[in-house]
C-alpha cells in the first residue's frame, strides 16, 4: 500500500480493546503466512465449519493447540477428518504474550499462557457474523493478527448483537487485542476489501490469527 500522508495512529476502541496498526513488519508477515500454510495442509487442515443448524460458515478455518468447533473443544478434529489437532507452537505464545504487553501492559500479559490458535480464511465473499469467544476457561486477552486483505472489523458491546458497535479498519500487519472488560464484546467481520493485500506478500485473500488461553 502507497505511503500515508500521516501514519495511522493506534487507539483504544473500548475499554480493555486497543487496534495498533502495522504491529507485523513485512518480514514477520511473511513468516507468519509461511506457518499457516503449513498448518493448512491435511490432515487437521484448513475445513469449512458447520454450525449446528445445518449451515456454513464462509470463512475457513484451521486450528492449533486445540480444535473449536461449535461450542466447544477437543483435541481432535471432531468435525472434520478425525485427525489429532495440530500443536501450538510455543513460538506464537510468546508472540502473543508480546503482543499484549504492546497493547495493554506488562499486567494484562502476566501468567497468559496462550495454547491455541485459531486461523481463518476469508476469501472476497467471506463474512463473520456477530458472536463472542466464550467457550474458553481463561479470561485472558484475546489476540488478534491480520495478513492480507484488509477487513471491516465491527467490535460491539457485551450486551448484545446490536449497537452500539465501532467499525475499524484492519489492514495487513496490524493487531488487535481485546480483554478486561472488553473479553466478552461481541465482534464480527462484515466486509472483505478484496485485491487489497500487500502484493509483496502474495497472499489473495485474508488470513485471520486468533490467540487464545482455554484455561484447565
Amino acid at each position: 500500500m502507497d505511503a500515508e500522508l500521516f501514519p495511522r495512529a493506534r487507539g483504544e476502541i473500548a475499554p480493555g480493546a486497543v487496534h495498533v496498526p502495522d504491529w507485523l513488519d513485512a518480514r514477520a508477515q511473511r513468516g507468519l503466512l509461511d506457518a499457516c500454510r503449513d498448518w493448512a495442509r491435511p490432515p487437521a487442515g484448513l475445513r469449512t465449519v458447520r454450525t449446528p443448524g445445518g449451515g456454513t460458515m464462509t470463512a475457513r478455518q484451521v486450528c492449533l493447540g486445540r480444535h473449536w468447533y461449535p461450542y466447544g473443544y477437543a483435541r481432535t478434529v471432531v468435525d472434520g477428518d478425525g485427525a489429532p489437532v495440530k500443536p501450538f507452537p510455543a513460538w506464537l505464545g510468546e508472540l502473543g504474550r508480546r503482543a499484549v504487553t504492546n497493547a495493554l501492559g506488562a499486567d494484562a500479559a502476566r501468567g497468559a499462557a496462550y495454547d491455541i490458535a485459531l486461523v481463518n480464511f476469508y476469501d472476497g465473499d467471506a463474512r463473520m457474523g456477530m458472536h463472542r469467544d466464550s467457550d474458553e476457561k481463561a479470561d485472558a486477552p484475546v489476540v488478534s493478527l491480520s495478513l492480507g486483505d484488509t477487513c471491516v472489523f465491527r467490535f460491539g458491546n457485551t450486551a448484545t448483537r446490536t449497537r452500539p458497535w465501532t467499525d475499524v479498519e484492519l489492514r495487513s500487519g496490524d493487531l488487535f487485542v481485546f480483554g478486561g472488560p472488553s473479553r466478552l464484546a461481541y465482534h464480527g467481520v462484515p466486509r472483505v476489501h478484496a485485491g487489497t493485500a500487500p502484493p509483496e506478500l502474495g497472499l489473495a485473500g485474508r488470513l485471520n490469527i486468533t490467540l487464545r488461553v482455554g484455561g484447565p
